[in-house]
């Protein structure tokens, strides 16, 4: 399957089920609000509900360069005793152990978290057996493989010893895991080879969920390594029981364009497919399911009482900064001009390979694409000047500059196919920065779009665009989104 069940960056995909409902939760690393929340009817169209996350006291993240990738790791969502439990961990929080919060509606509110003092790792999963025990299970960064240990999902208090159950197939870096019962079998799903091109999901199984675990002879279950799949990097996955007792799988993956050796740039996103069981063993079946295109364009005048929840920050509570108002969104002032350092910048993540994204507003801003502090490139109006950057890693300059366009012009990011004369070495796309002139979108410069991509920026995450008000605050009264 090509099609992204959750496209832009989405990554570590968690789902459950409850009734007729299914509920799907992802990572988001240095981003507030953390741990997007999603449910669906039929598997293949989600709505977001809300975050687990939303709340200061439930999440600390930090803005600038150091902290990239930093934040919330990947996530279990489970449903047990009436209540929603979602269990992960904050990198930068990692001796406090994992944390876990619960919730009676997955919309929201959810509790302030606790944490499982001691264990330290990442990837937590949470587990019950028929006597109602909870068992976390996660990659142990100390020991090395998968372990599990009795907790207090309430307090987080640690009831047993921790005890290590698998250590994978032999892959690099197991971790992911997330223990469930089938039948008589508990099973053991866990990913290996580290969450690039050798990225695969393996399985194991045994009759008690302490173990020991027997590798399924077939691992790995699923792996797109060595193969030209157009969907890479194929693993941390969850499995599900469906409404009519078949079963389902979604993992993340990449979708890397360009020439050898191709570059990725919206992140590791979230997929879908089919299970069938032969022998008590999962088997993959890839094209089970229809994904459905679907235009994920969005215009936003930010005249309700609250932002959208495709709203979120690196590093900050975007509530802290940006405000709904009858006559737009008030922003409060974020980086100087001449600074890198993003401090107050509302984003949304990029779903698309092709896009346009544009913003009108009053006052000096920006509108940027980016991956980090690092990576990233804007279209910035400071007075009447509109200046077109790039910066890639130290090298921060100014492509072009135009000082005879409106002072309310609209500025513009698009992402375009790459072009250029057959056999010639591509990027995955093509970066265009621009804003409105008296004859319409008046380009000031364009760049290879391999300069914001995960394969030059490193990291978890993928691009984002949103704009920032620049040394004072600003009003924005429309910002668009939309496929090309």
């Amino acid at each position: 399957m090509t099609i992204p069940l959750l496209s832009g960056f989405h990554p570590d995909p968690s789902i459950c089920r409850v009734g007729d409902d299914y509920y799907l939760a992802t990572s988001t690393f240095e981003y507030f609000p953390g741990v997007p929340i999603f449910t669906s009817r039929d598997l293949v169209t989600w709505q977001q509900l809300g975050h687990a996350l939303n709340r200061p006291s439930q999440l600390k993240v930090r803005t600038g360069l150091d902290n990239a990738s930093g934040g919330i790791y990947a996530p279990t969502l489970r449903h047990h005793g009436g209540r929603f439990w979602m269990t992960t961990t904050n990198i930068h929080d990692v001796r406090d152990g994992h944390l876990i919060v619960h919730a009676d509606d997955p919309a929201g509110p959810w509790s302030d978290p606790v944490y499982t003092a001691g264990l330290i790792g990442i990837d937590p999963d949470l587990a019950w057996d028929d006597e109602g025990h909870c068992y976390l299970t996660w990659s142990d960064v100390v020991r090395g493989g998968i372990t599990t240990a009795r907790v207090d999902p309430e307090t987080g208090e640690l009831l047993s010893e921790p005890t290590e159950i698998w250590r994978g197939t032999g892959g690099a870096h197991a971790e992911g895991p997330h223990l469930f019962r089938r039948g008589d079998w508990w099973y053991l799903l866990v990913a290996e080879g580290g969450t690039a091109t050798g990225h695969m999901v393996t399985i194991a199984r045994a009759r008690d969920i302490s173990g020991p675990f027997e590798s399924n002879p077939a691992n790995p279950i699923l792996t797109h390594r060595s193969t030209s799949n157009p969907v890479q990097s194929t693993g941390h996955a969850d499995l599900v029981e469906l409404v009519d007792g078949s079963w389902a799988m979604v993992h993340l993956g990449t979708r890397p364009r360009g020439s050898f050796p191709k570059w990725h740039t919206n992140g590791r996103e979230t997929f879908l497919v089919g299970i069938d069981w032969v022998d008590d063993w999962p088997v993959v079946v890839p094209d089970r399911f229809v994904v459905p295109e679907a235009s994920q364009g969005f215009t936003d005048e930010f005249t309700g009482a609250a932002l959208h929840h495709r709203w979120i920050a690196p590093g900050v509570d975007p509530s802290s900064f940006a405000f709904p108002t009858a006559w737009g969104l008030e922003l409060r002032a974020g980086r100087s001009a001449e600074s890198p350092e993003t401090l107050h910048l509302l984003a949304t993540r990029v779903l698309d390979l092709q896009w346009t994204a544009s913003v009108k507003a009053r006052g000096d801003v920006a509108l940027t694409v980016r991956i980090d502090d690092a990576h990233q490139a804007s279209v910035e109006r400071v007075g009447e000047v509109v200046t077109a950057r790039v910066v890639i890693g130290p090298a921060d300059h100014v492509l072009a500059m135009r000082t005879d366009l409106d002072a309310e012009a609209e500025l513009s990011i698009k992402a375009v196919p790459y072009g250029g004369a057959p056999g010639q070495r591509k990027g995955p796309d093509r970066l265009v920065l621009g804003a409105d002139g008296d004859g319409g979108f008046v380009e000031l410069a364009s760049f290879d779009g391999r300069y914001i991509s995960t394969e030059v920026a490193g990291g978890f995450t993928g691009r984002v665009v949103g704009v920032e008000a620049l040394g004072g605050d600003a009003v924005v009264t429309r910002f668009a989104y939309s496929p090309s």
